[in-house]
């Protein structure tokens, strides 16, 4: 019986009419013969064996299922769930967390919530993965019209669900009374829908919080030097959401002290890359260390230059500065090139112009860079010397 369902479903799915409802209603009654209730229907038992959750967890679900005197309704249910293509270990994951899920009604809700999220463009996969994100939410046709809303918000499937995993929220979220005046709000402040969809999909929380929370966030970004509608806003709210003011200023004096920045410089670096406030107080200590102490840096050019702050330091920093140290070092290069164009060009760039046309000269600088990028080498490796005696 299960296996016929799931049969009838995963073709009802791959089928272009996927998006009736009414079909599959039909199919599943034609193919689910009339249950008798079965008095001694174990659930708990049911739980485990056929569920696969453990022991305790089914103990834990069991009484929210109490009710159930025959497996029909959930065999429909994970007949469903597998034909969406969820795997067991899914499927456990889920009823653990929601076990009134295998109440719902396949043919009165599922399927025609499966329909609806066909029609807005999402995939197959992208349903089993938004089955298990949403959870209970999943049991509500609303779903379909929320996401009808938040699809062209986030842009993209991709989006969506990075969204929901970080923040299942949104789905239960008040959309007229809390989600829309938030987006009206961002709007408001200079931030267009690819800047909103990308900075509301790492922090989903800006669309389901109080209002009032929003505006705050806002004020904070304009007092660390990072006004509404330039470049950095988006990031300067992403960098500061959610930390109080006090959090704040104590992630800016630290800037100060660590990098010996006056209170100007360190407003230059933040309207600049406020990415540097969400670095941790160690990775930024070594930074410090490595830019000023060993580069030679001074603070003023590092606050004019932060996004040098924010780059890997064992996996970029370091091997770029060692290879031009190198190249400067046996005369290769014909003058000093600034440290903004060697720590920030992209890697293809960084190698075109300081890698590969020294490949004669320096025979073995590509090998030991790319060891050093891969952090094999001790961070006081020198590059092998070149052949020639340079």
């Amino acid at each position: 019986m299960l296996r016929l369902r799931c049969c009838l479903l995963t073709q009802l799915l791959s089928s272009p009419s996927a998006s009736s409802a009414s079909h599959l209603r039909r199919l599943i009654s034609a193919a689910a013969p009339a249950v008798s209730p079965n008095p001694s229907f174990a659930v708990e038992e049911y739980l485990v064996a056929t569920c696969g959750l453990t022991r305790p967890q089914a103990a834990k679900a069991s009484p929210k299922l109490s009710h159930l005197k025959s497996p029909d309704n959930p065999d429909a249910v994970l007949s469903f769930l597998a034909g969406l293509g969820l795997s067991t270990a899914d499927v456990a994951a889920l009823v653990a967390k929601d076990p009134q899920f295998l109440c719902a009604k396949v043919d009165k809700t599922l399927a025609p919530v499966v329909a609806g999220l066909t029609g807005l463009g999402l995939s197959r996969s992208d349903i089993a993965r938004l089955v298990s994100l949403s959870r209970k939410s999943f049991r509500y046709r609303s779903i379909v019209s929320k996401l009808h809303y938040y699809m062209p918000l986030f842009g993209s499937s991709k989006n969506l669900l990075r969204a929901l995993k970080r923040n299942p929220y949104l789905l239960s979220s008040d959309l007229d009374g809390i989600v829309k005046p938030n987006v009206a709000y961002l709007h408001e402040c200079g931030l267009g829908a690819c800047d909103i969809a990308k900075l509301c999909s790492n922090q989903p929380r800006l669309l389901t919080t109080n209002p009032e929370c929003i505006q705050g966030i806002v004020a904070r970004a304009q007092n660390i030097g990072v006004p509404r509608g330039s470049a950095m806003f988006r990031h300067a709210l992403h960098a500061i959401a959610f930390h109080s003011e006090e959090e704040v200023a104590a992630r800016v004096d630290y800037l100060k002290s660590t990098f010996r920045w006056s209170d100007a410089e360190v407003g230059i670096a933040v309207s600049k890359a406020p990415s540097v406030l969400t670095r941790a107080k160690e990775s930024l200590q070594r930074r410090s260390e490595f830019l000023i102490s060993e580069v030679g840096l001074e603070p003023a050019y590092i606050a004019q230059q932060p996004a040098i702050v924010c780059y890997s330091l064992e996996g970029r920093l370091r091997p770029r500065y060692y290879a031009v140290k190198f190249l400067n070092e046996n005369g290769l290069l014909k003058r000093n090139p600034s440290y903004s164009t060697v720590f920030t060009g992209t890697e293809k760039t960084f190698r075109e112009k300081f890698i590969c046309p020294h490949k004669e000269a320096a025979p073995h600088l590509q090998e030991d860079y790319d060891a050093a990028c891969k952090g094999q080498l001790p961070t006081n490796f020198r590059f092998t010397r070149a052949k020639n005696g340079l």
